[in-house]
Order: C-alpha cells, then structure tokens, then sequence
C-alpha cells in the first residue's frame, strides 16, 4: 500500500512539476513580444513607443526591443517590473479565461503592472471594474498556461 500511494504521490508531483515549466507568450515567428514596442517606454512615457533592433534583450523567452540604450539598461536591471502582464496578451481576455491579442496602443499602468488590452473598446470594459478583472485574471492566467501553453 505504501509503494503504491508513493508511486501515485511521484506521478502528481512530476505532473505538477511538468505544467509549471509551460509557458505562454504572445510573440510572432522570431520570438519578438509587444510587436516590438518598448516595454519601459510605458512607464517612462506613458504611451506606446517602437523599439530599436540595436537594443534587445530576452527574457522569460521573449525578445524584447527598446528606443534607447537606456531602456534596455532599466529593462535588464529589473526585467519583471517591465514585463507586460499574462504573456503579453490581452488582460480583458484573461479575466474572462483565454487569450487574445493586443493592441500597442491599448494599454495601462495598474498597480504597477503593464496591462495590454485588444483594443480601446476593451480596455473600457477592462476599466469598469479594473481591479476586479485584474483579480479574475490573475486567477485565471495559470489554468490558461496550463491549457494553452507549451
């Protein structure tokens, strides 16, 4: 009995082990994330800026491109305080329990966390009960990995 409940506690834990190495990220073909705009850039300058191909940095598997040599600086000293929220995806579509895309321009700074949205629309329904979609998407986010990711 205890061989088998060991053997059944191995096979949970390695499943367990194996979902949290998924992940999800919103990139195209090459592995570039926020269509190549800036991820300090928001939070700077509060609005949507393109990123250089000179200035690049990956993390988490997304290659990220910055304006300046300065963002990028920012960006690799504290890369999680940067890194847009659920993969990159819309925050809407992730309280509601799947992904979408985004647009650039579609965005905010809640909690100090950047939030992208599918488009302006959205991010005013997101923006009805911010913090509360903010909480469903959290909750949510892991079983869509889960699901979706690789």
């Amino acid at each position: 009995m205890k061989r088998l409940l060991c053997i059944i506690l191995f096979a949970l834990g390695s499943h367990f082990a194996f979902a949290a190495n998924k992940t999800l990220v919103n990139v195209d073909k090459t592995g570039l994330g926020l269509q190549g705009y800036d991820p300090v850039a928001y939070f700077t300058e509060n609005r949507p800026v393109k990123g250089d191909p000179r200035f690049v940095s990956t993390y988490n598997g997304v290659r990220y491109q910055f304006a300046s040599a300065a963002d990028k600086s920012a960006f690799d000293a504290n890369p999680s305080k940067y890194e847009p929220q659920f993969g990159g995806f819309c925050a809407y579509a992730a309280s509601e329990g799947h992904t979408a895309k985004i647009e650039p321009d579609a965005f905010e700074i809640l909690n100090g966390r950047l939030l992208l949205q599918y488009d302006q629309d959205v991010r005013e329904l997101f923006n009805k009960d911010p913090q509360g979609r903010l909480k469903k998407a959290d909750a949510n986010w892991p079983g869509i990995v889960e699901k979706n990711g690789k």
